[in-house]
């Protein structure tokens, strides 16, 4: 994993009324910050993802190219590198981690970007899955900060639907006696074995199952890809890392605090929104993103193509990734058209 590095903010205040004394953010940047400190991007993680698990959109000649760019990839709370149950000490330790709602997560992000490197405009924010949902939050919180957002497999919040989803995967962790309402002191593999069979049927499109593409990613069969694949994903995972994070994604509604909601929330977004939702996710489908963004005054959807699913997001599958490239090389260069006093009134 590339090395990261630790901002840690003072007596954090949560959403929900606990202090993080301190919270601790990890992040890692590629590319260097201009001298006039416009180049930045910011690219946080998904669930239980971390900063190398974004590197594969990454690099010399990609779309986020840090000779030209400055992208910095913030770690979500909960997943094990920011504050977490595994690694905060007490009174706030293991099951009594408070928690930490995507505002947070975004509120932490912005002192990073302008305490640390006193950036105060973003090219770019851009994220998938739950940190498609970040994303969003951001376009919302900081209107005046994002030139551009595009979220990829993801949404504004939480729908009725995702939330059903995510009490089966709480259920998958938490039913066995010995998780001992999260004070275990060894998680036994068969938890997050559990948990990885329970996600298996969702993290591609039924027909993409159906053509046996499993094949492509060098599994002999279907019973052989979950055991190889699924049932060994979250391996190595805290178990109270997961929830906490799973409570994050449950709770996302960027329209909370609005009398209008949602919709509300999504016309005050300033920035170019482009939202890239996969032809056949299960999460996060299509017709949900077209619904949402037709509240952003320039939003915009372009559906992902083909049968990966959610995982067209994940950089598995070379054309989806390269449509997902296409895409934010276009919002890019629309922005090196502008001029500087343009693009702040964006």
């Amino acid at each position: 994993m590339t090395d990261h590095e630790i901002f840690e903010i003072e007596n954090f205040v949560l959403d929900g009324g606990a202090t993080l004394r301190p919270a601790r953010l990890a992040y890692a940047t590629y590319g260097t910050l201009n001298v006039e400190r416009s180049n930045a991007i910011l690219y946080p993680t998904a669930f239980a993802s971390r900063h190398a698990d974004n590197e594969w959109l990454i690099g010399p000649g990609r779309a986020l190219d840090p000779e030209r760019y400055f992208i910095i990839v913030p770690d979500m709370f909960g997943n094990g590198l920011s504050s977490s149950p595994s690694n905060t000490p007490p009174p706030y330790h293991r099951a009594r981690f408070p928690h930490v709602t995507i505002r947070d997560n975004v509120r932490a992000q912005h002192r990073l970007v302008t305490e640390r490197f006193g950036i105060r405009r973003l090219r770019l924010v851009l994220g998938w899955s739950m940190a498609g949902v970040q994303t969003y939050q951001w376009a919302v919180s900081h209107p005046e900060m994002v030139e551009a957002a595009i979220p990829f497999n993801a949404a504004a919040s939480a729908s009725p639907h995702l939330r059903l989803w995510i009490g089966g995967l709480r259920a998958a962790l938490t039913a066995d006696p010995a998780f001992a309402q999260g004070w275990y002191d060894t998680p036994p593999d068969p938890w997050l074995r559990t948990f990885g069979r329970v996600f298996a049927p969702w993290g591609f499109s039924q027909q993409w199952h159906r053509e046996e593409r499993y094949r492509d990613l060098g599994f002999a069969s279907l019973d052989d890809f979950v055991a190889g694949l699924w049932e060994t994903n979250f391996l190595g995972y805290d178990p109270n890392d997961l929830l906490a994070q799973l409570w994050s994604g449950e709770h996302a509604d960027i329209g909370a605090s609005l009398p209008g909601g949602t919709a509300e929330a999504l016309a005050s977004i300033k920035a170019r929104l482009v939202s890239l939702p996969g032809e056949k996710d299960l999460y996060f489908p299509p017709e949900d993103e077209q619904e949402a963004v037709r509240h952003v005054p320039d939003g915009e959807v372009r559906v992902i193509p083909g049968l990966w699913g959610h995982q067209a997001g994940r950089g598995v599958n070379p054309a989806d990734t390269a449509f997902i490239e296409a895409a934010i090389s276009d919002v890019l260069a629309a922005g090196d058209v502008l001029t500087g006093p343009e693009r702040s009134a964006r």
